[in-house]
């Protein structure tokens, strides 16, 4: 079988990178491709993924149709070269219509309700596979499974913490330290949202760092009254830095189910949870279900709540144990990605998403 494998966000290389293993050491052939994303291309290089960038980042959402187009017509020139047998992607808009354009099969993966660029992919994708509780119905093609996208890279099976490295880069592990991400909000669903002001960081930074030390991931640049706090370890040790840290908060969703997953205290920001009801279902349930994570739009009742956590020395305790209910819920993701990618699927006629009720 011949794979394609396209990345345009960090997560992304996570998400797919044991399944790319996996996937070669069966004797399939993985092609991957990129688009520049602050922290994409340097994480391939790091776990010597080979991949072709495509594009480079968009300096803003008005650029962003430009450098999209020109992402697709790349990867559609590569693919009738490859002549691929399947195409994969996280969110997987070029990926559908390179895919159809080409013959080969698509398997798109998706976990955001009510994001308007899934209409761009809902008539041409073969397989849209979301979790069990996505509300939504993407017609024959869609697949659920018990999980979360995270779980392919954070699964107990796939991630083992490692205090080790973090000593490395001069991180004790044993002392109180807080982990804060702050995103860049510029990608194709994040259209009309937002998340922390920068008074806003600077405040939640100034709370934590009365109780230990704080660590800062940014995709933006950081004031200079803020450089201070980035984080020392590689990209490929953010998730022991999460691992350990007894609090997480911040304006990056991902980042936030990460840290739920991990069993670390987590206060998720972004206009997207300003109303539960309307929230996307990962974060409902990760709250609601599990009691995982904190969601607001309201960046001053967000950093109350992260003060209140970062006050509380037990929390990290109660996190850990709701951390290890909810695993024998969920599947670890890989073995959802490589199944989905290997097993042979019926091509579906097109279907128009359905909205939320």
């Amino acid at each position: 079988m011949r794979c394609i494998v396209t990345i345009q966000h960090p997560a992304h290389v996570h998400f797919f990178r044991h399944a790319i293993g996996e996937l070669e050491a069966d004797g399939h052939e993985v092609f991957v491709f990129a688009r520049e994303n602050d922290l994409a291309v340097p994480l391939l290089e790091a776990y010597d993924i080979p991949h072709e960038v495509l594009a480079g980042p968009q300096d803003s959402l008005v650029s962003l149709a430009a450098v999209q187009a020109r992402y697709e017509w790349r990867l559609l020139r590569r693919a009738r070269r490859l002549d691929p047998d399947v195409m994969t992607a996280i969110g997987g808009v070029a990926v559908s219509h390179v895919a159809a354009l080409v013959g080969a099969r698509s398997v798109v993966f998706v976990d955001n309700e009510g994001v308007w660029s899934h209409r761009l992919v809902a008539p041409f994708a073969d397989v849209i596979a979301t979790p069990s509780t996505f509300e939504g119905d993407f017609g024959d093609g869609h697949v659920r499974y018990d999980g979360y996208q995270e779980l392919a890279y954070l699964h107990p099976d796939r991630f083992e913490p490692s205090p080790e490295t973090l000593r490395a880069y001069g991180v004790d592990p044993d002392e109180r330290y807080f982990f804060c991400r702050f995103r860049t909000w510029d990608a194709l669903h994040d259209v009309g949202q937002g998340g922390l002001s920068p008074a806003g960081k600077r405040e939640l930074v100034a709370r934590f760092s009365e109780r230990g030390s704080v660590y800062i991931s940014s995709s933006d640049s950081l004031p200079a009254d803020l450089e201070p706090h980035r984080a020392p370890v590689p990209p490929t040790a953010v998730h022991d830095l999460l691992y350990f840290a007894d609090c997480y908060a911040g304006d990056s969703g991902t980042m936030a189910t990460e840290a739920a997953l991990l069993g670390t205290p987590a206060v998720r920001i972004q206009s997207f949870a300003e109303d539960a009801d309307t929230d996307m279902s990962n974060f409902v349930v990760m709250e609601r279900e599990y009691d995982l994570m904190r969601s607001t739009a309201d960046e001053d009742v967000a950093i109350a709540l992260a003060d209140e956590l970062s006050a509380d020395e037990s929390a990290s305790d109660r996190w850990r144990r709701r951390r290890n209910r909810a695993l024998t819920d969920l599947a670890d993701g890989t073995d959802v990605v490589v199944d989905l990618l290997t097993r042979p699927q019926q091509r579906r006629p097109a279907q128009p998403v359905v909205g939320r009720e």
